[in-house]
């Protein structure tokens, strides 16, 4: 999957620096998410314990036109996305390019971490209880990442080539801080595809612009 949304496009505001505004808000997600649950492989058998339930409301809020000075590249970062109780957790995360992800295990069991995504593909292979593999996302784009072993268990990884992207908290409140004054176009993605878009103003340094969704 490719979203236009995570390129970076400085013709917005090259050049602007400084302090910028805040876009907050709340993302209120009424949606039914759909089922997770994958037929079970022969691996699976016998070996079930308790299965964490994703947290699939959760939404990435950014900006689809980014202001980008030329010779401001965002800074990598490095995140975790744990296999715990045949889930991953987070189930969405959200980085710059150049960001590491760790992949520990800590299950009593095997895992093998893949993905066919474009973006970056990788196969981590299997490895047991208490061990880490690592990937670097050089990239932007999104990640769909799923486990060999488990088939139910999935997850998103959003690469962006800038900084102005917020994850929502447990009650679907974000902040995007450092926003020079424009006018942008402000994307809600959830759980695979971005549901709402919406025209946001920032009119000068140190302004608070509030802009609360609905995902239904």
């Amino acid at each position: 999957m490719t979203l236009a949304l995570l390129t970076s496009a400085s013709a917005a505001a090259q050049g602007a620096r400084g302090a910028g505004g805040v876009i907050r808000g709340r993302v209120e997600v009424r949606r039914e998410p759909g089922a997770a649950e994958g037929r079970p492989a022969v691996a699976e058998l016998g070996r079930h314990g308790p299965r964490d339930t994703p947290d699939r409301r959760r939404s990435v809020v950014y900006l689809e036109e980014a202001p980008q000075a030329a010779f401001e590249a965002p800074a990598p970062g490095r995140a975790v996305l744990d296999q715990r109780n045949e889930a991953f957790v987070p189930y969405v995360l959200a980085l710059t390019v150049g960001s590491t992800v760790d992949f520990p295990n800590s299950d009593p069991f095997y895992h093998n971490v893949f993905s066919l995504s474009k973006p970056r593909r990788f196969d981590l292979g299997r490895y047991p209880k208490g061990q880490s593999r690592s990937v670097r996302f050089d990239q932007p784009g999104v990640v769909r990442v799923f486990c060999e072993i488990h088939s139910h268990m999935n997850a998103f990884i959003l690469v962006f080539a800038h900084r102005y992207f917020a994850t929502t908290d447990a009650d679907g409140r974000y902040r995007i801080e450092g926003v020079p004054p424009g006018t942008y176009t402000l994307a809600v993605w959830n759980d695979g595809q971005v549901r709402v878009r919406r025209e946001v103003r920032v009119a000068a340094p140190g302004d608070v612009a509030e802009q609360d969704f609905t995902v239904e």
